[in-house]
């Protein structure tokens, strides 16, 4: 059974909570995540979209590229959540920002093609070049 996570920004103006499992989890390395969370990688975890609500305060949105929007706390500039453009099913939540991260463990990195060669992660979970899998359409929809 799923207990709901709660999180929020650095200065604790944005809050939110996440009431049902997430779709999947992992580290990712592309250069976009890199630049805006200015760290070599960046771990989230995808939850369905209406799982997902604002408990307080409110997030900005910055469309990153045409394929997708990432939302910020606009005092603290805390990046919490990363969404498609386009018909969102789903929304990946940064681990960091949640009250308990160790609750969500990432099962994949993606993106290794754009890996920082002086970081590595020490550990066995799948590595892929590109995009890991999608997640499956049963699980999107739930």
């Amino acid at each position: 059974m799923f207990e709901p996570l709660e999180g929020g920004c650095l200065c604790g103006r944005v809050r939110y909570r996440v009431t049902e499992a997430p779709l999947d989890s992992g580290y990712c390395h592309c250069r976009m995540c890199q630049r805006s969370s200015g760290a070599p990688l960046q771990v989230s975890a995808e939850f369905p979209l209406d799982a997902f609500e604002l408990t307080r305060g409110a997030l900005k949105a910055y469309r990153s590229s045409p394929e997708a929007v990432r939302h910020f706390c606009a005092d603290c500039g805390s990046q919490i959540t990363f969404r498609m453009a386009e018909d969102p099913t789903y929304v990946s939540v940064n681990l960091g920002s949640l009250d308990r991260p160790e609750a969500v463990a990432p099962r994949m990195h993606s993106w290794c093609e754009s890996r920082i060669p002086w970081f590595e992660v020490a550990d066995d979970l799948p590595r892929h070049e590109r995009a890991g899998p999608p997640i499956e359409p049963e699980r999107r929809s739930r």
